[in-house]
């Protein structure tokens, strides 16, 4: 009787050591914020796996891993305030929840939950409280000086602003006109451009209008626009000041 060879098992070739496998990594520091002097208490539970793809050449490849989750979240902290946990700590999730590869062979990911001690946020709020000091100072500057500059743009705001300032100096007027020639008008803010430049290109054209002759025919021809535009209250409004500047015509 002949007796048949034991067939033996197909055996499957193992998966590359390490290939499907993430390692688990937890770490906890502090951080600093948009202000360097005031930190975050973060906590992170990460992962890193090799690649495929490449080989991993470093020793350490868990030191790599949190070196490079570090800086991610440093990254993104860096730009947030300890006085705004909640966006700060979505802004983080967002840059990490995802696989990275921060270096060839190593892919990261990591979840961050964010803290902040009471020290650290009694200094986030005295700089919010000092910055927002000086930034409503800085408003009210420019807002004087625009004034100013309005004033001094326009002749007739200038001579009052002037005899008011220095009543006894009226004979440096006429040197301070000269000037004061091309001054322009202060701009208008960044995102109403048109309505400034309207504004200005108005006060320009109301300057040159000297005598009652010349304002009478630009609120004629103004009335006659807002007509056409079927504008009524505007128009209405043009006809009662045309009214008023006709020669003869009693004050209201």
């Amino acid at each position: 009787m002949r007796i048949l060879p034991r067939r033996r098992k197909a055996q499957s070739v193992p998966a590359a050591a390490g290939t499907d496998t993430a390692h688990q990594l937890v770490m906890s520091e502090r951080m600093p914020s948009h202000i360097a002097s005031v930190f975050f208490t973060v906590r992170v539970k990460g992962a890193w796996r090799p690649t495929h793809d490449g080989a991993l050449d470093h020793q350490e490849p868990t030191t790599l891993a949190r070196h490079h989750l570090r800086q991610n979240i440093t990254r993104v902290l860096c730009q947030h305030s300890v006085l705004h946990l909640a966006a700060a700590q979505d802004a983080a999730n967002t840059a990490l929840m995802r696989w990275l590869r921060p270096a060839a062979g190593l892919e990261i990911t990591g979840a961050v939950a964010l803290t902040a001690s009471t020290s650290d946020r009694d200094l986030a709020e005295e700089n919010a409280r000092r910055q927002q000091t000086a930034d409503l100072e800085h408003e009210d500057e420019l807002r004087r000086l625009a004034h100013l500059q309005r004033v001094l743009a326009d002749p007739d705001l200038r001579r009052v602003w002037w005899i008011a300032q220095y009543p006894d100096r009226h004979n440096e007027l006429s040197e301070l006109a000269s000037k004061l020639a091309d001054l322009p008008l202060p701009q208008e803010s960044p995102d109403d451009d048109l309505r400034g430049d309207i504004r200005r290109f108005t006060d320009r054209l109301y300057a040159t209008l000297h005598t009652p002759q010349q304002r009478e025919i630009f609120l004629k021809a103004l009335t006659q626009t807002l007509h056409t535009l079927s504008h009524h209250d505007l128009t209405a409004t043009a006809a009662h000041w045309q009214a008023h500047s006709e020669p003869g015509s009693t004050p209201a």
